[in-house]
């Protein structure tokens, strides 16, 4: 008995705290922004980030660009300027034919954590990522960054 009524607060209090989203569209992607963030585009690189401006996610496409297969991991780190292994950076298969890359960085100068997300398919390419300062990055914000970042779909 204790079990249940232990799940059904848990599910109750996660229902109660769940964030309220808008869908931020485009002609070739859409992600959840929740409630009360602001969305901007400059010259087609999305921006989407809390009132405190404490992090951002960001969304840049590219059609037409000729990187190899073979070259996502080092431009992946090379975006970071990172030493890290091409390990570090993982590939799988995802939806609608894309290849998913993932990686994650912690900046020790800017102490800030970065999460990206590389779609790459024939020429096209887009790129998502989180940065969120270290100090926030934890709780409320870390789940409300995650939810919204996994929420990207490409529609083509």
């Amino acid at each position: 008995m204790k079990k249940i009524l232990f799940f059904s607060a848990m599910l109750s209090g996660s229902l109660f705290f769940a964030q309220k989203a808008k869908i931020y569209e485009s002609p070739n992607y859409s992600i959840n922004v929740p409630e009360g963030w602001k969305s901007t585009n400059d010259s087609e690189i999305v921006n989407i980030f809390p009132t405190s401006e404490i992090g951002a996610i960001t969304i840049s496409e590219y059609h037409d660009l000729a990187l190899p297969k073979e070259e996502m991991k080092k431009f992946v780190l090379a975006l970071y300027q990172s030493q890290d292994a091409e390990s570090k950076v993982k590939e799988k298969k995802g939806s609608r034919g894309y290849t998913e890359y993932s990686y994650e960085h912690y900046d020790e100068k800017e102490k800030l954590f970065w999460t990206t997300k590389a779609f790459q398919k024939d020429k096209n390419l887009y790129l998502v990522s989180i940065n969120c300062g270290q100090k926030f990055w934890n709780g409320n914000y870390m789940t409300l960054f995650n939810e919204t970042f996994n929420s990207f779909k490409i529609k083509k």
